[in-house]
């Protein structure tokens, strides 16, 4: 039995792995080949995806429409008025409108009788229909009081010169010439300013070139001097002048004579 066991053992031929192995990888490379073919064909059929993707934001939905407004409440029925029973009440007679206007009646001040009948609270003199107590009208404000007057503002007198001259010379007075100056031999112009008022008299005198033995004579004879008003736009106004005298020995009169506007040469 062993015998024939190994003697069948021998018979059979060993033809090894190599066959088999050539056949599982040539089965391997046909299912791949099938598989890649579908692969490679999709890949040609796809679009070329692009780089960059856009997203869109789709906009909010529009919000919901207000409620409608609640519905008016219906109108509620009058309630019906019971008639009220008229038996036994009088009813007002209705007034019938006047066919012609009357004035009113007013009261003479001095009667006495007032109106027939009279009225209660009535006052005598009074008018019918009027109000209790009166009214009395309250009495107009006085009239405002005038305005005050400018204050009368004190000119200056106006220097006598250019186009204002000097008034008329009414009345002057000759200077004494003093002894003491003629024993002396003094002789010599005397200029003086002199203010005269709206009357045409002097009120002052100021010396403005001096001779102290010859001053004292020309003053007193200079305040003696009158001259007519100075006018300007119609109002007497104040003036100042210069006055010169001249006191010579040669003179019998001891100075030269005036000039017509009172002033010496």
């Amino acid at each position: 039995m062993f015998e024939l066991l190994s003697a069948d053992r021998r018979r059979t031929p060993h033809h090894g792995a190599t066959p088999v192995l050539i056949s599982t990888v040539a089965h391997l490379i046909v299912v791949g080949i099938l598989l890649a073919v579908p692969f490679v064909y999709v890949s040609t059929e796809l679009p070329p995806v692009p780089d960059m993707l856009a997203f869109v934001v789709s906009a909010a939905p529009p919000p919901p429409p207000p409620p409608p407004p609640p519905a008016a409440p219906a109108p509620s029925k009058p309630s019906a008025v019971k008639p009220v029973p008229t038996s036994g009440v009088q009813q007002p007679a209705p007034v019938e409108a006047p066919s012609e206007i009357v004035a009113e009646t007013f009261v003479e001040t001095e009667s006495e009788e007032g109106v027939p009948g009279g009225v209660e609270g009535g006052v005598r003199g009074g008018v019918v229909g009027g109000i209790v107590g009166g009214l009395v009208a309250a009495p107009l404000p006085p009239p405002p009081a005038p305005p005050a007057p400018p204050p009368v503002v004190e000119r200056g007198p106006v220097r006598i010169g250019g186009d204002v001259r000097a008034p008329a010379l009414l009345e002057r007075v000759e200077p004494e010439y003093p002894s003491l100056a003629v024993r002396a031999q003094v002789q010599g112009v005397v200029i003086l300013e002199a203010v005269v008022d709206r009357n045409g008299r002097v009120e002052d005198v100021r010396v403005l070139r001096s001779i102290p033995l010859l001053n004292a004579a020309a003053i007193e004879a200079v305040r003696k001097w009158r001259y007519s008003p100075l006018l300007l736009n119609g109002r007497a106004e104040r003036f100042v002048l210069t006055v010169t005298l001249n006191f010579s020995l040669a003179t019998s009169s001891g100075y030269l004579p005036h000039r017509p506007d009172g002033a010496n040469v």
